[in-house]
């Protein structure tokens, strides 16, 4: 799975889950900059590095050996958590894994290289192994 080599520091502070500042749409990475057809988050969550890798490998399967894939994020925020049944106190969890937090408007796969009807189908078929709701969008 996909995660940092190295990091400045091992644990994150939590983040606030405000739904007004998450629905913001995104500023940046928000065009098909490297392929022919990319893959567009329209809601916001943590895409782990899991559904990630499950994503990749359906779209790498469905659009051909010729077909160009580029990954336009990485998860590179630790999420910790406390073992199982373990008390209140003595400090924060050990980091358990890493994560993405895409905000609507973030292209998150491109594909170049593959027929137009087999790269929609493709990223579809990525999109629903992510958390969110996707669209399929044309390079300008």
């Amino acid at each position: 799975m996909l995660s940092p080599k190295k990091s400045k520091r091992r644990k994150w502070q939590t983040g606030r889950k405000s739904a007004a500042r998450l629905m913001k749409p995104e500023t940046r990475g928000i065009s098909v900059a490297f392929g022919s057809h990319g893959l567009k988050a329209t809601t916001p969550a943590r895409i782990t590095s899991n559904q990630l890798e499950a994503a990749r490998r359906a779209l790498s399967r469905a659009a051909g050996k010729t077909a160009k894939i580029w990954i336009r994020i990485f998860p590179d925020r630790p999420v910790t958590k406390k073992a199982a049944e373990v008390g209140m106190g003595s400090g924060k969890g050990d980091v358990e894994h890493y994560v993405f937090e895409v905000r609507p408007g973030r292209v998150i796969f491109e594909v170049d290289g593959a027929p137009e009807a087999m790269a929609r189908e493709a990223l579809r078929k990525a999109g629903t192994k992510l958390p969110i709701s996707t669209r399929i969008v044309a390079r300008n």
